[in-house]
């Protein structure tokens, strides 16, 4: 049996490449598929798409200039070559469908699926959808969005794809094993700080100026401080009195053990984030990143206004409000368990699965 054709495209950060791969990961469950991705040199995918044992295949990447300067000019030119080297991709491997994660090297993928009629899925991670995602929304009827709100010619809603241990996690079960794994006290209230994989200088202050007191009301703290924010001063401890633990990481391989250690989580709004703490019924305060188009605040909006989250501004985060925030939720086990079940509720956890299914139907009506 021939398999099926499919080119993915996205890259750039991880908000791109880990739907990326969950839905590959979800094609290969469940059809015999040839799968190529396509990449720019710069970005996260150089590294990440290739340790995941799929095939990677480069192009140029055209970043479009926020402002009006002299390299918005030769934008045409490159945006151009990188079409040409897309088309090329899409011919050479015989692609039946492409789908395309937003991002630089999605929009060159896009046009050239046009101009070869090789049919398009889209998906957008964001409540706010990206540049070559609203453009090329209008060309294809395929458009999977992760939010309730996200604005978008022919969107569906299906989710955001993820790995299916995150997407099938049993936090409850797997708690036990998962506080051993990094240190942390078996019983009492554990609370997860993460700004990303680069970690939050914001986030990071402020818990760093409240952890003393959480330990002191018996929270452990799991910090995931970015790998250039561990330094020798930044060190495990515990309290003599409450036994509560500081355990500071750099970085965490698998997401999935710090989301079951914990109960709380204080992280950044990124749309993977949001998305997995709801999918795995973490309630989370969000703060979101202050810069940009705001797409961090409006990836939280829904679980906010539903209770499900709290929302705290950048500027507004401190020692104090951490300390108040923390302790007012994690005193209040009632609430905690309401937040946890509407997370769920208002989350589709088979996102990659139904990605997948979409893509391999339009495949077959290509076919």
């Amino acid at each position: 049996m021939t398999p099926v054709r499919i080119v993915l495209a996205g890259g750039g950060t991880a908000g791109h490449t880990s739907p990326l791969i969950a839905t590959a990961r979800a094609l290969e469950s469940l059809a015999d598929v040839d799968i190529t991705c396509v990449g720019t040199p710069k970005g996260l995918e150089t590294r990440v798409v290739p340790d995941a044992g799929l095939r990677l295949e480069l192009i140029p990447p055209v970043p479009l200039p926020r402002r009006l300067t002299p390299e918005l000019l030769r934008v045409p030119g490159h945006l151009a070559q990188a079409v040409r080297e897309a088309g090329a991709i899409l011919r050479h491997h015989s692609a039946q469908v492409a789908v395309g994660f937003g991002g630089y090297v999605s929009l060159p993928v896009y046009l050239a699926a046009r101009r070869a009629k090789v049919p398009l899925v889209l998906h957008e991670g964001n409540a706010v959808p990206g540049l070559a995602n609203r453009i090329a929304a209008r060309f294809t009827p395929y458009v999977a969005t992760t939010f309730p709100e996200t604005s978008l010619p022919h969107a569906t809603r299906l989710g955001l794809p993820v790995r299916a241990g995150i997407a099938t996690l049993d936090r409850a079960a797997r708690r036990p094993a998962a506080r051993a794994s990094f240190g942390l006290p078996e019983r009492g209230s554990v609370l997860l700080v993460s700004g990303g994989s680069q970690g939050a200088r914001s986030l990071n202050l402020a818990t760093l100026g409240a952890v003393d007191r959480l330990m002191a009301r018996g929270i452990s703290v799991l910090h995931v401080l970015g790998p250039a924010n561990l330094t020798p001063e930044t060190v495990a401890r515990t309290d003599p009195d409450t036994g509560a633990a500081y355990v500071p990481v750099g970085y965490v391989d698998e997401m999935g053990d710090a989301y079951a250690a914990a109960d709380l989580m204080l992280g950044r709004s990124g749309a993977g984030t949001v998305m997995e703490t709801a999918m795995t019924g973490l309630p989370t305060i969000f703060v979101p990143l202050p810069h940009g188009n705001g797409e961090q605040a409006r990836n939280a909006t829904f679980l906010v206004e539903a209770a499900a989250g709290v929302l705290i501004a950048d500027a507004d985060l401190d020692a104090d409000r951490v300390v108040r925030e923390v302790t007012g939720l994690l005193d209040d086990p009632d609430r905690l368990a309401r937040m946890s079940a509407d997370c769920r509720r208002l989350v589709p956890a088979d996102a990659s699965a139904a990605l997948a299914r979409l893509v391999l139907d339009v495949a077959e009506q290509r076919h």
